[in-house]
């Protein structure tokens, strides 16, 4: 993959990272992305030999554990989190989501917002908590459901990645379209918007970069696929984009879309992480990988307030 900086993280492994093989974390990106259904995932990691442990213990590793995600409670008193709904007239006629901001906002009364954007199967606990970690950097913090219209994320992800995957994409794109706005114009954002957005949130930001880039002040893709050629002629930037090595499917997209934003004089910037994998920003997982989260996180707030300021 070429990117705009040799930079490459060192990869912190835990010792699920160590003893799973790669295979097993490529079949757990396939079940993630409703290739293969769980049977299937579970039959292919039992046909591998993983030294001392058994496939319900490399199943359990993979699959996520959101009581491991959270850094920031729900009740800290430095912020306060509701439930917020919005018109989206072009997408299911009204979105839903989870508003997070700091219970100080200083003498302007608004803060910079940032659209947090969820993977492949609704708004689950992990995005929650990246909401109320930007709440506690000062931002207001918006993470919208994609599965508001079927009555929100349901407690499991094989339900939500089903449910999500039932629903319209193109009016799941309007409804983020919608979110962003709404979040802009609200009575406690200073104006200025940033998004971020995780593996199907990834996408969503790019698209959102595509789709609004007048209205999009920052945009942070982690390990996203872009969006249509049509739409990637009008990206401008600025942009600050997260891949992880092992990740064939998203990194086999870069090589075009880098060429699309280098023709369009994109303001961009784009980092590998060596021997990172697809989700490495997600803690309730053995694809975490805890130095790797850290610098891509800290490059992310410098990011946005380089530019949200």
């Amino acid at each position: 993959m070429t990117t705009s900086s040799a930079d490459k993280s060192p990869n912190d492994k835990t010792i699920n990272e160590i003893d799973i093989p790669q295979q097993a974390f490529d079949w757990y990106d396939e079940y993630a992305h409703g290739d293969i259904d769980r049977r299937t995932f579970l039959t292919r990691l039992a046909s591998l030999s993983i030294a001392g442990l058994t496939v319900s213990a490399v199943g359990g590793a993979l699959i996520p554990d959101y009581a491991k995600a959270e850094q920031v409670s729900f009740n800290d008193p430095a912020i306060k989190a509701t439930y917020e709904v919005f018109a989206s007239p072009d997408g299911h006629g009204e979105g839903g989501g989870y508003l997070v901001q700091p219970t100080t906002l200083g003498e302007s009364g608004a803060a910079p917002s940032v659209l947090v954007v969820h993977e492949n199967r609704g708004l689950n606990p992990y995005i929650k908590d990246v909401a109320r970690r930007l709440a506690m950097q000062g931002y207001v913090a918006f993470a919208p459901d994609a599965l508001f219209p079927l009555g929100g994320y349901p407690g499991n992800d094989d339900d939500g990645r089903a449910m999500q995957k039932s629903l319209d994409k193109n009016k799941i794109e309007q409804d983020m379209m919608a979110a962003a706005s709404w979040l802009k114009n609200h009575e406690k954002s200073s104006g200025k918007l940033g998004v971020v957005g995780f593996c199907f949130g990834g996408y969503i930001t790019n698209v959102l970069a595509a789709t609004m880039p007048d209205k999009v002040d920052a945009a942070v893709p982690f390990y996203g696929t872009p969006a249509k050629p049509a739409l990637t002629k009008n990206v401008k930037g600025p942009l600050l984009i997260h891949f992880a090595e092992n990740d064939k499917r998203v990194n086999a997209t870069w090589p075009d879309y880098e060429k699309t934003l280098k023709a369009n004089n994109a303001n961009y910037q784009a980092f590998e992480y060596a021997k990172a994998q697809h989700g490495f920003h997600n803690d309730s997982t053995s694809r975490y990988s805890p130095k790797d989260a850290e610098l891509a996180w800290q490059r992310t707030l410098d990011f946005f307030g380089q530019h949200l300021a």
